[in-house]
């Protein structure tokens, strides 16, 4: 049983994050520090995330990293073991997103997206994969989609990134488990970003008719990456407002009683 109090759930743990400067990443490293964490915040966005560093204090540094890089990964993980000591938290949270006709869809566009979304994360796992075994307990997140659950239309190289994160987070995580490491995905749904404005005119494929809070995301990175999830490895940890439940139906039940 986890004793840690409530307030400081992630005392102990060093995370290393991608995409971490601003968006969902921005707040997953803000919660880290806030549950008493430690957290490198990688991104090639400079001015962004050095600004983010300023306001978190001394448990958090900054990391030049383009996922695309083996050398950035590795340094990157140098650099958060150089500061804080250790390395037991890898989130896998950069990404792009991308899309067409196929007929239209090129490969560099296709090249592109596989490299960071689902290559740059296996990048960080085999660069990070010595610190994460030397400090287990440890945590590998891997951010995917409903798109890794899903397809959708006009998403064929985003989906294939995120239908392989799901599938690579699987095999690391059975590879994995008797060596103190955790490999999880998770899976948000629509959630309000920039990237989702005006994308959609309603949300009636979203069973909860609405967008999903950052911080409700973020509150499964937290869980994820502390003890209290010690028996979840391999697993998809969905947070969608149950879209990839099934298309809720709006039914005449009149109707149907009619047809008895």
């Amino acid at each position: 049983m986890n004793d840690t109090p409530a307030a400081k759930r992630l005392v102990g743990k060093v995370a290393l994050i991608s995409g971490g400067a601003k968006g969902m990443g921005a707040e997953h490293a803000r919660a880290i520090v806030r549950q008493g964490g430690k957290v490198a915040i990688g991104d090639i966005l400079q001015d962004e995330g050095k600004a983010l560093v300023e306001s978190l204090g001394p448990d958090a540094i900054f990391v030049t990293l383009d996922v695309t890089k083996s050398s950035d990964w590795e340094a990157a993980v140098a650099e958060t073991v150089m500061t804080f000591g250790a390395l037991n938290v890898l989130i896998n949270n950069a990404g792009i997103v991308n899309g067409g006709p196929v007929e239209t869809y090129s490969m560099d566009d296709w090249v592109r997206i596989l490299d960071v979304n689902l290559t740059g994360a296996f990048r960080g796992v085999k660069a990070a994969i010595t610190e994460l075994k030397r400090s287990s307990p440890s945590s590998i997140i891997n951010v995917s989609s409903t798109a890794g659950l899903k397809g959708f239309a006009f998403g064929t190289g985003y989906g294939a990134s995120k239908f392989g994160l799901r599938g690579m987070t699987k095999c690391l995580a059975i590879e994995l488990a008797g060596q103190g490491v955790r490999v999880n995905s998770v899976h948000p749904g629509n959630v309000d970003t920039d990237l989702v404005k005006g994308v959609y005119q309603s949300l009636k494929h979203v069973p909860m008719q609405r967008l999903g809070k950052v911080g409700e995301v973020t509150d499964l990175i937290v869980f994820l990456a502390s003890d209290e999830s010690s028996f979840s490895t391999g697993a998809e940890f969905i947070v969608d407002g149950g879209e990839t439940a099934g298309m809720p139906l709006q039914i005449d039940l009149d109707a149907v009683d009619r047809k008895d």
